[in-house]
């Protein structure tokens, strides 16, 4: 599994360090492109469970691996790192390596302890948008 080596290091680590690493992710996270951010159907693509404003934008490149743009406020730290470090396993990964993506990938980074359930609730369900949309070409 594409996240098998990052859960291990995060079970390894401290509830600060985890913090830490998935803050660190936040400045990892790049712009979609403008015509993503511009397009008339934009709200179509927010995550409506998630409190924070989260856009999502999955497709396939020719060799049918996944391609994932996001929007997150820079303001929103937490969100954003979870969402950047989602997108850096998940670009460029086949269709199977995302559907393989643990529903508990909170629990097992360690993370969901960390968290409050609200923000919990709205991170597990960007995972689970992802997976969708990725399991229906887009």
């Amino acid at each position: 599994m594409v996240f098998d080596t990052l859960i291990a290091r995060m079970g390894r680590a401290t509830k600060d360090l985890r913090l830490d690493t998935l803050l660190a992710y936040a400045s990892k996270l790049p712009d979609p492109p403008a015509d993503l951010q511009a397009a008339a159907d934009r709200e179509a693509h927010r995550v409506s469970e998630c409190q924070t404003p989260v856009f999502l934008w999955l497709g396939r490149d020719p060799a049918g691996r996944v391609v994932m743009h996001a929007d997150v406020p820079r303001e929103s730290p937490t969100v954003r790192g979870y969402v950047a470090l989602l997108r850096s396993k998940i670009d460029g990964a086949t269709p199977a390596d995302v559907a393989a993506v643990p529903d508990d990938l909170l629990d097992r980074l360690g993370l969901a302890e960390a968290l409050g359930m609200t923000r919990t609730q709205g991170l597990t369900a960007i995972l689970g948008r992802i997976k969708r949309l990725v399991a229906t070409g887009g």
